[in-house]
């Protein structure tokens, strides 16, 4: 928005709102006496700031400072005579050391942007979620700061990696990723690059490694610059369950299966042999499914992905139109998932050769059709291949088998357009960012009851027999608030939808779980306080109010594929 007046505006007035925060965090150190390194936190909302607390020591956020500014010492008397710490804590140790006997400093820009993500074990609804073991973690990338107190260290001897159990006892951080830029959305391009070639695995490991991905891809699609509130981010996660509960409705092999019927039905009306369409779907499927498959299983992918796609379709008369080959953005999606082809790599973690020469295949296909047909855009050469005329320097033969080689490489990429469907009808392309660089957010998810179903979309609760409630997750019992509180239920009480029935702790947090449904407590199945409690573990025995109705998965499946089959109707 560099020539846009309102966009300039607004990013004046939040440095103006910073430069202020940063004259009362200085007024405020004089005033008690300030010795040491501390943090001056501060809460912004549009144009006003609100002081929160100030934390006299080293916080998480302290390398952004680090990577974005040094301090330099220089002598009163010699300014020549001087020296640059880039390091913080190196500041705090002279400053114990040296105290007033230091010159004051002067700030000295180090790059123009940094950020930081925090890599926590929580499950993709942001909750924590302790017990899991890394078992795999690709090393830092010559871009990547990485701080995670030496857990992705291999054994010095064997260079093997150690596996490390994330327990429960303590914060649920992991590690801390940074990177820079000279400007902001090339340090957000930077971190995407990082994120994207992070590879960290393990048994029952959680993390919000894909929650970063896919909201920075939605900020480097919107603007980088965006100035989200405290609400944001519950109402981004209401966003993404959103996108999760309409794709669950959906099968993507029958999807995959009615294309391939519907394009045999076109070529049997042509009075055409269908036999061949089967044969390019059968050799297609892996290559376009594999993808797509991986992208709805993990919602946050699903959703950077379509952010990072956003600008390469419009609408015309309720049909989407690609203004991009969709070959190449299911290049672009190998890219994005990191299942490109590498030496030396399990084959589940990449590419299959005989995918790989199908998409080499088709992308210089189109490269060499564009460069002899003089078109610059997609849609121009879409149009022509649509066109049984023959364009000059192409005789009959040859045209007519360019536009048969067209529709095989595009043999089952409807699929794309299902998923830009399925966003757009939950309206997840409506979360955007205003000039002023505020949020604007669907009405729907700023509703606290929506965002509480739609983000329990992200992270279900483990399956339970009728009649149970069973544990959100592992960690602490607790089945009152405080020591001196009563229970918040009790043998015999009944229990409203919505009503807190007990307290998990992990990772120091404290996390009330609701009920489901109302119903009443009939027996209470943990004993004790601060109890060890298992994910999935029964917690009560209960008479829910109305009896669940058990769903007959032949209705489920006939359910899923009549919604599929009205998508596809709606692909062109």
């Amino acid at each position: 928005h560099a020539d846009d007046e309102t966009a300039v505006k607004a990013l004046q007035s939040s440095l103006k709102t910073l430069r202020r925060m940063e004259e009362e965090a200085t007024r405020f150190g004089l005033a008690v006496g300030l010795n040491s390194v501390s943090t001056f936190e501060c809460i912004v909302s549009g144009d006003d700031h609100f002081f929160m607390e100030m934390n006299t020591r080293i916080q998480v956020e302290h390398r952004v400072t680090e990577l974005c500014y040094e301090v330099q010492f220089s002598h009163p008397d010699n300014p020549e005579d001087s020296f640059v710490v880039s390091s913080l804590v190196e500041l705090m140790v002279l400053i114990a050391r040296h105290g007033s006997r230091l010159p004051k400093p002067t700030r000295i820009p180090r790059c123009g942007a940094a950020v930081e993500v925090r890599i926590n074990a929580t499950n993709d609804a942001l909750k924590p979620h302790a017990g899991g073991v890394i078992q795999e973690w690709s090393p830092p990338l010559a871009s990547e700061v990485r701080d995670d107190q030496g857990i992705s260290s291999p054994n010095p001897d064997t260079g093997a990696f150690m596996r490390y159990h994330l327990a429960g006892a303590y914060d649920s951080n992991i590690a801390l990723l940074l990177t820079v830029g000279g400007h902001r959305r090339e340090s957000y391009e930077q971190m995407a690059e990082v994120l994207r070639l992070t590879k960290m695995e393990g048994d029952q490991l959680c993390s919000n490694l894909h929650f970063h991905y896919g909201l920075i891809h939605w900020l480097l699609a919107r603007d980088v610059y965006c100035r989200p509130n405290t609400r944001f981010v519950a109402q981004y996660l209401a966003g993404v369950g959103a996108l999760k509960t309409e794709v669950d409705r959906i099968s993507l092999s029958d999807a995959w299966a009615c294309l391939k019927s519907r394009d045999e039905q076109r070529l049997s009306a042509q009075g055409e042999k269908s036999t061949q369409v089967a044969l390019v779907y059968d050799e297609r499927a892996t290559l376009v499914m594999r993808p797509l498959e991986v992208l709805l299983k993990a919602p946050h992918l699903l959703a950077g992905w379509l952010c990072s796609i956003r600008s390469y379709f419009t609408w015309q008369d309720h049909q989407v139109v690609w203004t991009m080959n969709p070959l190449y953005l299911l290049s672009h999606l190998y890219h994005f998932l990191n299942l490109e082809r590498r030496e030396q790599r399990p084959a589940l973690q990449q590419i299959w050769s005989h995918d790989e020469v199908l998409l080499d295949r088709g992308l210089a296909f189109y490269d060499e059709l564009m460069k002899r047909l003089d078109q610059s855009t997609w849609i121009e050469l879409s149009e022509r291949l649509a066109s049984s005329k023959v364009p000059d320097h192409f005789d009959d033969e040859l045209w007519q088998a360019c536009r048969a080689s067209h529709q095989g490489h595009q043999a089952g990429l409807g699929l794309l357009t299902m998923l830009v469907q399925l966003a757009t009808k939950v309206k997840f392309f409506d979360l955007d960012v205003d000039l002023n660089g505020r949020s604007e957010i669907p009405e729907e998810w700023q509703q606290t009851s929506s965002q509480a179903e739609l983000t329990q979309a992200l992270a279900p609760p483990p399956p339970a027999r009728s009649g149970e409630l069973v544990a959100v997750s592992g960690g602490m019992f607790y089945p009152r608030e405080a020591p001196d509180q009563p229970k918040l239920v009790e043998v015999g009480d009944h229990f409203e939808e919505g009503q807190p029935l007990y307290i998990i702790e992990v990772m120091k947090m404290f996390n009330k779980v609701y009920a489901p449904f109302s119903g009443t407590i009939t027996s209470a199945l943990v004993e004790g306080e601060g109890v060890i409690i298992k994910k999935g573990q029964p917690i009560f025995e209960v008479k829910p109010d109305i009896e669940r109705e058990e769903v007959d998965p032949l209705v489920e499946r006939a359910e899923r594929l009549s919604y599929t089959r009205s998508l596809v109707t709606m692909i062109d």
